[in-house]
């Protein structure tokens, strides 16, 4: 009986999933998820070139999280972006060896409520047609790094996972 105890346990940790929260397409009440109401302040210290340092949470050595539904989150750990504050537009590329080859042109913008809103979208694509994104909350902001948190469901218990970013220029 303890066996199996164990085992269920173990099989719990495995696994982790992205909760509802994070997407930015609207509600049935057509009200935005995100507020619209940006804060020009935190997006033109964001804009530039940035590489992600590190991806931190609880139970990492467990858990695998998929990172917005590209690739784990270990394969984030040195990609690039770049973040373009007067158009809120930008593009980031997982670089990785031993992880998927990925790139792409990405629409963001940080509201006054500190949520940094990200749509990845496909090359020549209008972001309007793009129904999903994440909604992340930017932490510890400072002229050369800055942290998105993300909010995942482990087991029915919601956890932190910070994407530490560095400037790059």
């Amino acid at each position: 009986m303890k066996k199996t105890i164990t085992l269920m346990v173990l099989a719990i940790l495995f696994f982790a999933c992205k909760s509802k929260s994070g997407t930015t397409s609207t509600t049935v009440k057509n009200e935005p998820v995100a507020s619209t109401k940006l804060d020009r302040s935190s997006q033109v210290a964001i804009k530039g070139d940035w590489v992600i340092t590190s991806v931190t949470y609880p139970g990492s050595d467990y858990i695998k999280v998929s990172s917005f539904q590209i690739a784990d989150s270990k394969c984030f750990v040195g990609s690039t972006w770049h973040f373009i504050s007067n158009n809120n537009k930008g593009s980031m590329a997982l670089t990785k060896t031993d992880c998927p080859a990925f790139s792409s042109p990405i629409v963001w913008s940080v509201n006054k409520e500190g949520q940094f809103v990200l749509k990845i979208v496909d090359a020549g694509e209008k972001a309007k047609k793009v129904r999903d994104g994440y909604v992340l909350r930017v932490a510890n902001q400072t002229e050369t790094s800055f942290q998105l948190v993300d909010i995942i469901n482990v087991g029915g218990q919601s956890k932190e996972v910070t994407y530490q970013f560095e400037k790059t220029n």
